[in-house]
Formats: structure tokens, sequence, C-alpha cells
């Protein structure tokens, strides 16, 4: 199976400090990938050179066989309409209704009627189970049915990637958790592939088919595969006291 995503010897450098250096991994159509890690190690700046949102200072990405790094106009676009993004903030326009949020890139990005338009709207609602808040404008809602608001519109355009970061912040245990099983379910329904940074143990157990670590020091990937047997891994502490909740 060829990877959706490819990051090759990708190093990211502000002001002459070095976030992250010599990073290479693959991601396959349909995994769970998450992206672990203490707070400051890079998580999050990783996931936003893969969305586009900023430029690695060396080396590349690629989007389904396509260079992202250096992609342009046209190319760029197609590249970036594979990508749905829930942010950590839900990224919902406050003054607009669910409706409106989900039908907003529908209208910027298709020719589809309003009728059609409508049909999505419901179902990607109906899939986050917020069918019947359509006219909810976001304040009216919890933080976690927000959260759902966000992944129904980052499933707008149908992207084969969903991207999550930190989805379970700010909220409960029980919310959390529900989240969870959101993205289980909607992995496997749709089959979507998947990347999630979090730094939520509970989280990264339950939901991940594969996983990375980073570290702060050492600036790059210090583990990589499947939650458990990182977790059950003795050889590297510093992985086995993350997995484990071990005090410093």
């Amino acid at each position: 199976m060829k990877p959706i995503v490819e990051v090759k010897n990708l190093s990211v450098v502000y002001d002459r400090r070095t976030i992250l250096e010599n990073i290479n991994f693959e991601i396959y159509p349909g995994e769970i990938f998450v992206i672990v890690g203490g707070s400051g190690c890079g998580k999050s700046t990783l996931l936003r050179q893969i969305i586009g949102l900023e430029t690695p200072t060396t080396g590349e990405i690629y989007i389904d066989g396509m260079e992202f790094t250096r992609a342009k106009d046209k190319q760029r676009n197609e590249i970036l309409k594979k990508f749905g993004v829930l942010f950590q903030s839900s990224g919902l326009i406050a003054s607009m209704t669910l409706y409106e949020n989900i039908e907003l890139p529908l209208k910027a990005y298709t020719k589809l009627s309003d009728e059609r338009i409508e049909q999505i709207v419901r179902f990607k609602l109906n899939l986050v189970q917020l069918d019947g808040y359509e006219m909810f404008l976001p304040s009216q809602l919890s933080g976690g049915m927000r959260k759902r608001a966000g992944i129904a519109r980052a499933m707008a355009l149908d992207p084969p990637i969903l991207c999550f970061d930190e989805p379970s912040s700010g909220l409960d245990p029980v919310t959390s958790a529900s989240i969870d099983e959101l993205i289980i379910n909607l992995n496997k329904l749709l089959g979507i592939t998947m990347i999630v940074v979090t730094h939520d143990l509970a989280s990264i157990m339950r939901i991940s088919h594969r996983v990375i670590m980073l570290d702060k020091n050492a600036k790059t990937i210090v583990a990589m595969g499947k939650p458990q047997e990182l977790a059950n891994n003795r050889d590297n502490f510093l992985v086995y006291k993350f997995f484990n909740r071990l005090p410093e």
C-alpha cells in the first residue's frame, strides 16, 4: 500500500532555534496516526507543516504522491482540499449557525445546488450526532458539541485526510471519551485517514493504530509503533515513562 502522507528529512527552525530536526515517517490510507509527546516538543508545529499552514525549513512532504512544500497555485489548492482540520478551539465562526458553518466551504469550493448542499449539511451533522442543531449558534452548544460540529465542517468536502489538534482539549473525561469513540467510528465507517495530535494518554491508547513520539530535547522522533508496544517497551525509559505516567 502506498502512503498517503510522507515526511522526509523535515526540520523546522524558528529564529535560529531548532524545533524539529530530521523527521521521517509515513502514514497509510485508513490509519489513525497519532503524534504524541510532552509539552513544547513540536507536535502542533509538525501538524502545521503537514497541512500547509507553515513551510518547513528543510525537507519534503508528499501528500498522495504530490510534493507539497514547493507546490504552487492550482496544485497547492488541490493538495489543500485533501485535508479537513479540527483545531483546538473548533474553529467555528461564532456569528454563523452550524448549518451556515458547514455550508460555507461547500458554497466556496463547489457548484452544488442549494438543495444538494442542504442534504450534505444535514448528513454531516447526522454523522456527528448533531441532527436537529442546524440553526444553533456555536455559543449555544457545549464544548463537546462544538468539537463535533467542527468535525462535521472538516468533513464537508469529503477530504481523504482528517486532522485533529488536541481534540480532547478542554473537555471532561466522559465527553473526551465520546469524541474518541466518534473518531473511531468515523474511521471505520468512512475509511478516512486521521492524524491526531494529543498528549491525552487515555485517548492515545484508545484510538491510535500507530504512534510517533516527539521529544523536546531530542527535537526528533524518539519512538514509533503501536501504542501498546511502546507502553510495554522498557528499552527506552523516556518512552516507557511517558506511556506509563511515571514521575520524573
